[in-house]
């Protein structure tokens, strides 16, 4: 008879999550498909965590004397630094794909490559200074609204995981 592992505690789902989305030193110690469920459920967590680094840098900068702009800028900066830049690697490459007109296969497998191109490019500079030019905005407005701004947003957009791993979301290829 074979032995059914136990199902996953939020431990191991919290430490998947952290594992996988950030840089943070966490030992993952499970890697199956019920544990990345739950590490999916806890990315805006992780998300938040990082959000929450991206406000401190911000507000740290302003009291260092910082402007709004280097705020802003350190701001976005943290999260590509905490996450491997893995949300800037993924967009580069949904663009490349969507953007070379190719069929479905074809854009899969420019996803996949290494490489950036053009539309990669060119998606990463202008979200990144849609970014910094919102952060600038708001930490003009005073450090609070920056620093709420840097850890909602990087807590809402992990909730994207969440929703494209739930159950009835079909995978982009069968395997």
């Amino acid at each position: 008879m074979t032995e059914t592992p136990a199902p996953p505690g939020p431990s191991d789902a919290l430490r998947f999550a952290f594992g996988t989305l950030t840089v943070l030193p966490v030992r993952v110690t499970r890697w199956d498909r019920a544990t990345a469920r739950g590490g999916m459920l806890c990315a805006p967590l992780a998300g938040l965590v990082v959000g929450l680094c991206a406000a401190a840098a911000g507000g740290a900068l302003l009291l260092l004397g910082g402007g709004p702009l280097l705020a802003a800028v350190g701001s976005a900066a943290v999260p590509a630094v905490l996450t491997r830049g893995l949300h800037l690697d993924g967009l580069a490459d949904t663009a490349d794909g969507l953007g070379s007109g190719k069929p479905a296969e074809d854009a899969l497998r420019i996803m996949k490559q290494s490489d950036i191109g053009p539309f990669g490019v060119i998606t990463l500079l202008f979200t990144l200074l849609a970014q910094v030019a919102a952060l600038d905005e708001l930490y003009a407005e005073g450090w609070a609204h920056g620093a709420l701004a840097a850890a909602v947003a990087a807590s809402v957009a992990r909730c994207a995981l969440t929703l494209a791993s739930r159950a009835g979301v079909p995978a982009a290829r069968p395997e």
